[in-house]
């Protein structure tokens, strides 16, 4: 009976993942849509003929209705065709290979830091509780959340680029670079993702696990003489699983979607970087491919957030 509720949940959070998508997928190219601008001008210039521009814009489909430009679109990404890009008449997908191999690389980096010294700061925080170390943390939480991660990337170019010179002020990566050389020329924006969301992850870990000390069999495992630490490990970090790995998934969907500014920064070669370079020449299809792709990720990373807390809820496994 357990089991059956269990993978009828997760059928639904794969469905309602898959629909999700799809809505998006219509609010993305709605959006790109109604840009201000003209994408056939955009390419051919100002000088343009509008005979010129009319043949354009009749071989790039853009007479049609929106409708049928969106199903023709859509049934292009199921296939792995994002199409070419406008300004440069590059395959989408190809190009798209490598920037997403370094913005993951770059994302994972920083994961490998910020989880788990989150978990354990989290940890620490709640053994000391209202104590100086505790306080301590939070404090230094609350001050790296209250700054934005352009200043905090701007603040590590100044001293470990320029006044210490340890690390390079632009992250310049290619393929036939070295895993160390790698490793050292994105350690600045690795940083500045680390610590925008390692005090977000640390926060909301304190406060899972709070919650659980909350509970009844917490105080029977207190009066057990089980010790401060033990309690935690064995019975309310357990417990706290669920809304740990949450808000992981969630912060790590940042690492990936809203790694725009830090690559900009530092001139990385990723998704947000390949992103910003043509929204500013109006190539609406790299656009549409890279919102769609964030998208896919965001929401994906979401329902195996779900599909954890479901797998982890002790109700549903051994339902009465």
């Amino acid at each position: 009976m357990g089991s059956m509720l269990i993978l009828r949940l997760i059928a639904q959070r794969l469905a309602l993942g898959v629909l999700l998508l799809l809505a998006v997928s219509v609010l993305i190219f709605a959006g790109t849509q109604i840009l201000p601008g003209d994408v056939a001008q955009s390419i051919l210039g100002q000088a343009a003929t509008p005979q010129a521009l009319e043949n354009l814009r009749r071989d790039l489909g853009l007479n049609d209705p929106a409708y049928i430009r969106y199903f023709r679109w859509l049934s292009g990404v199921l296939t792995g065709d994002f199409g070419t890009a406008l300004s440069n008449g590059r395959d989408i997908a190809s190009a798209l290979g490598g920037r997403l191999k370094n913005t993951l690389f770059l994302a994972a980096c920083a994961a490998v830091i910020a989880v788990p010294l989150a978990i354990l700061l989290g940890l620490l925080a709640v053994r000391y509780r209202n104590g100086f170390i505790d306080k301590s943390i939070s404090g230094l939480a609350l001050a790296s959340t209250s700054l934005p991660e352009f200043f905090i990337g701007y603040l590590l170019i100044l001293f470990f680029a320029v006044e210490l010179q340890w690390f390079p002020a632009s992250s310049t990566v290619f393929d036939s670079m070295s895993f160390g050389a790698r490793l050292q020329a994105i350690a600045l924006p690795a940083l500045t993702l680390t610590l925008v969301v390692l005090a977000h992850m640390m926060r909301m870990t304190r406060a899972a696990i709070l919650n659980v000390m909350q509970s009844a069999y917490i105080e029977t495992a207190e009066l057990k003489g089980l010790s401060a630490f033990n309690v935690i490990r064995r019975h309310a970090m357990p417990n706290a699983v669920a809304p740990i790995v949450n808000v992981v998934m969630l912060n790590l969907a940042y690492l990936i979607v809203g790694v725009v500014v830090v690559e900009v920064i530092f001139v990385y070669p990723g998704m947000g970087q390949y992103l910003v370079d043509h929204v500013s020449k109006r190539d609406v299809p790299v656009v549409q491919a890279v919102g769609l792709i964030f998208a896919t990720v965001y929401i994906g990373l979401n329902m195996i957030a779900d599909i954890v807390a479901i797998l982890a809820n002790p109700r549903l496994r051994h339902p009465k």
